[in-house]
């Protein structure tokens, strides 16, 4: 097989942190080469370097694609030679259709003007191709996520793409729509498309590469061909942390005590279409000391329950009654909710969670400003004291609270989330995909601190995608879909297939 790209002693650095020491990528042509790290191991940096997003004299070491050096100052000149890169944040402007999505910047052109039709045209060909039967006059906004991620590779497919590299293609997805994506990459590689993924979801690495390369700490561990070696998540996972993880989920002993926060017959609208009932009047409780998982699909409406209740922070025509404690509650906006003992941590953390273009400081601080205040004031010490406490509490991985939490990776990002709103001294936590894009030691260090939110007595609510997740750490698990309950189990007698077959009783079906 030849290479079609070499990366050769690469090494970055940022103040006060060294990103990639030295680190070597091979790539064969069309293989699906897989990437793969602790958050902070240096991955979506080296993919920067890569696509020209650090430009060549911001780093060291070489570049070899093709057979040529390359030193890429843009992200144009990559992609100019077929090097297209697609983020764990997708870069689709929402309120413009699929092909003006599809060819932004690469419009088809004559004498200056667009050519809509060839547009229209070849984004139908594109489309068939990632298997959409989407219009391509359809709108961005109007999209699922999974259906955006092949508008994304149809993107790349326009720029005559020879690399595709994902970063984290599946962490919004559900089953089905990774299953296919995953089989739209081996499409792929039948046509000598090379792809670079980076994922923290093992299975699926196993599933479709072709090699593995482990990042740990900025430096290459080892590389793995797939074909001639035996792969285990097991062995992964002791190259990307350096040692044995032979339990996946922290031990807990449970001791729930009494009821502590409900809600009964919660009603919900949808925001914009008046009459239109997303959360349609359910009650849930947790109790002192409890786990509480809410399994479902994408879709179902956990995280419109979760915002609706967080102040009203989702929704119209909201009603039904919550309680703290057997006492009602007034939830009717974001600083009552807070004050009576709730906090939300988003599915969202960059858009919604953070601010990212400020410190870990002023994050960990931001939902309880009157704790490090004195008659209005901020008190500077006091504040930098908190964020130093929960910097080192939750072992936020930085080179001091005056970092950005932009340049922070996904893990320790999700630490600060957290660290805000455990300064807010909640009772009930309500998590939204809290270990969502981040590696399998991160989310051990985040289970354990759920695990000591539920041994102190608080309520902690956790919503997941990932049903080992909540089997793993959850005490008791509602079942959501199309805004109901469909179901209520103890953890101890639940299975992915207990819970797939309750969704699908609604719809019918028998297993």
């Amino acid at each position: 097989m030849t290479a079609i790209l070499e990366m050769r002693g690469i090494s970055k650095s940022f103040p006060g942190v060294r990103a990639l020491r030295d680190v070597n990528l091979v790539v064969q042509a069309g293989e699906i080469h897989a990437i793969c790290g602790e958050n902070g191991a240096g991955k979506s940096t080296l993919m920067k370097v890569l696509s020209g997003v650090y430009p060549h004299g911001a780093y060291e070491g070489e570049i070899i694609y093709q057979g040529s050096e390359r030193r890429f100052s843009t992200i144009s000149d990559s992609e100019h030679l077929g090097i297209i890169i697609i983020h764990q944040e997708l870069a689709l402007v929402p309120l413009l259709s699929i092909a003006e999505n599809v060819f932004l910047g690469n419009e088809p052109a004559t004498m200056g003007i667009i050519d809509w039709e060839a547009a229209f045209s070849r984004t139908r060909e594109l489309l068939a191709k990632v298997g959409l039967k989407e219009s391509p006059r359809a709108l961005i906004t109007n999209l699922g996520v999974g259906k955006q991620q092949l508008v994304e590779i149809a993107k790349a497919l326009a720029k005559k793409v020879q690399l595709l590299i994902l970063d984290e293609p599946t962490a919004s997805l559900n089953e089905s729509d990774s299953d296919a994506l995953l089989g739209l990459l081996l499409e792929f590689k039948s046509q000598g498309i090379a792809s670079i993924l980076i994922s923290h979801k093992l299975n699926e690495l196993a599933r479709v590469a072709d090699s593995i390369t482990v990042l740990r700490d900025g430096t290459t561990v080892e590389t793995i061909n797939c074909h001639t070696e035996k792969i285990s998540e097991g062995r992964i996972i002791n190259s990307m942390v350096g040692r044995e993880m032979s339990e996946r989920y922290p031990h807990r002993e449970p001791h729930v005590g009494e009821k502590l926060f409900e809600i009964r017959d919660w009603c919900v609208e949808h925001p914009l279409h008046a009459g239109r009932k997303v959360i349609k009047c359910v009650s849930l409780h947790v109790n002192r000391g409890e786990i509480l998982g809410i399994a479902g699909l994408m879709g179902s409406g956990r995280t419109e329950l979760a915002m609706s209740v967080f102040g009203r922070a989702y929704g119209r025509n909201i009603t039904g009654k919550a309680f703290m404690e057997g006492r009602e509650i007034d939830l009717s906006s974001i600083q009552r909710a807070i004050a009576s003992g709730l906090a939300y941590v988003t599915e969202d953390r960059k858009s919604l969670g953070l601010v990212l273009n400020e410190d870990i400081k002023n994050n960990v601080t931001l939902a309880n400003l009157p704790g490090i205040a004195w008659r209005g004031v901020i008190d500077d010490r006091k504040e930098s004291t908190v964020a130093n406490q929960y910097r080192s509490k939750l072992n936020i991985r930085s080179s001091s609270i005056l970092q950005r939490t932009v340049n922070l990776s996904g893990g320790n990002q999700q630490k600060v989330v957290l660290s805000k709103w455990l300064f807010a001294h909640p009772q009930v936590l309500i998590l939204d995909e809290p270990t969502r894009g981040i590696d399998v030691g991160a989310k051990y260090e985040i289970y354990t601190i759920i695990n000591e939110l539920a041994a102190t007595g608080k309520g902690v609510i956790v919503i997941s995608s990932e049903m080992p997740e909540l089997l793993g750490i959850c005490d008791r698990i509602y079942v959501m879909n199309e805004g109901r309950f469909v179901d209520e189990m103890p953890a101890s007698e639940a299975s992915q297939e207990k819970i797939m077959a309750s969704i699908m009783r609604q719809y019918g079906y028998e297993q």
